[in-house]
């Protein structure tokens, strides 16, 4: 059937609080390994040095007594120093260690190893498609027949998506469906897991006359004049196994690209995201074995399912991990992460953090994490990871904040962002893209 179609690239409007650029063709479908390795061969690598995770040797640490002094202040604050966890290093050698192979509950950390992972199954410009096809005739302006919808795992198919594919569809002659809406395979919309949740918003942001408040103030959002869309489907959500036989294909909708996606969760500790994507993974436990294996830590320092431990030192090597990969694609661990006083998101209020780093935090009730890349003068990029755990997180969060400004105070504060902690900046425009298909 694909031979006898003809794939349009449309780009679509800007997501929400997303930003993204048209997407070429020859993007929407994940390379192969073999085309994947002709990219990072045909690019111009950064002269950077990524350190490996630093050896457990019995070296001389010079940091270690500033870092068991800090867990001792922990401790006259009603901290637990069992359940605290600090691993410290500056390129191949480890400046402080506390209880850094532990592994301890580290709320968010977990989408550090979803981010790894991720990366390493698919690619960075990976996009994720949502297939539409219809079922029955088309005839002025109504089909006769059911909308299918079958989904592939996109993390972020929003209200946004539902409208553009609703205009595209519009564009398209079709106007109502007299039939019902069937969704396959994984959908979700709006980070709702459920498929007929999501079908039901999807089939509210199809037709602006029935768009709740939410929609409204999205559609807000988008670029003046955009159209609204009005696709009717008079039948109800189903929910199927399997595609019903039959189909006629009418558009693809690809996502935004994998790294643009990981930023987005990263930034804004989407945990729903984080699901949709583990699930494609294959689960959490599949996630938390290829992370060890990638990171090169035993596996038992990265347990994820029901309370996700993490130990610092796996932390650390994770990030190590995921620079090492990226830096094939003239990126780094910015393209994927917060970096501070630039992004947006959960870390953007925490104005005591050191500008430049580039970091992904933690909390839950009384968990509070932060790890990442902290750039200095001395010691160069400083990889780090802390662990607190025993006190409510806004607590913790102005013990860690007052520790990393001591540690830049020595070290010494950077003016700019060294090479190995600034995204690539052609990335700064991509969107997500539909693909309509039309049968000659």
């Amino acid at each position: 059937m694909l031979n006898s179609t003809l794939k349009v690239l449309i780009s679509l409007i800007p997501l929400g609080f997303l930003t993204g650029c048209a997407v070429s063709p020859s993007s929407v479908v994940s390379p192969t390994p073999e085309a994947k390795l002709q990219q990072i061969s045909s690019q111009s690598l950064k002269p950077v040095s990524i350190p490996h995770l630093a050896a457990l040797n019995g070296a001389a640490q010079p940091n270690q007594a500033q870092i068991e002094q800090f867990v001792k202040h922990l401790a006259t604050r009603g901290y637990d120093p069992t359940t605290q966890g600090i691993w410290i290093q500056s390129g191949n050698t480890l400046l402080a260690n506390y209880r850094g192979t532990t592994p301890l509950e580290s709320a968010s950390i977990a989408k550090v190893a979803t981010t790894l992972v991720a990366l390493d199954r698919f690619n960075p410009d990976h996009q994720f498609t949502t297939d539409f096809a219809m079922r029955g005739k088309l005839k002025d302006g109504v089909l006769n027949g059911d909308l299918v919808v079958k989904g592939g795992d996109d993390p972020f198919f929003v209200w946004e998506e539902a409208m553009a594919v609703g205009n595209l569809l519009n564009e398209m002659g079709i106007k109502r469906v007299t039939g019902d809406l069937i969704i396959v395979g994984r959908f979700a919309m709006n980070f709702k897991l459920s498929a007929l949740e999501s079908g039901n918003l999807l089939k509210i942001g199809l037709n602006s006359q029935n768009w709740t408040e939410e929609a409204k103030t999205q559609y807000q959002t988008l670029p003046p004049g955009t159209p609204t869309p009005q696709v009717i489907i008079e039948g109800s959500v189903k929910p199927l196994a399997t595609a019903p036989p039959g189909l006629k294909p009418l558009l693809s909708h690809h996502s935004l690209p994998l790294a643009e996606l990981l930023k987005k969760m990263n930034l804004y500790s989407n945990t729903w995201m984080t699901k949709i994507i583990n699930t494609a993974l294959g689960g959490d436990l599949i996630v938390a074995e290829k992370a060890a294996q990638l990171a090169q830590v035993p596996p038992s320092e990265i347990q994820l399912g029901g309370d996700d431990k993490i130990s610092p030192r796996a932390t650390v090597a994770m990030f190590l991990a995921i620079e090492r990969y990226l830096q094939a694609y003239n990126m780094t661990i910015a393209d994927v992460f917060a970096i501070i006083g630039q992004d947006e998101g959960i870390l953007q209020i925490r104005r005591q953090l050191p500008p430049f780093a580039v970091l992904k935090s933690g909390i839950w009730d009384n968990i509070s994490a932060l790890a990442g890349a902290l750039p200095t003068q001395q010691k160069n990029t400083v990889w780090f990871a802390i662990m607190n755990i025993g006190q409510p997180w806004k607590q913790s969060e102005s013990e860690q904040e007052q520790l990393l400004t001591e540690l830049v105070n020595d070290w010494g504060r950077v003016v700019t962002a060294p090479p190995e902690l600034k995204p690539l900046a052609s990335r700064v425009n991509n969107k997500s893209s539909l693909v309509k298909i039309t049968q000659n």
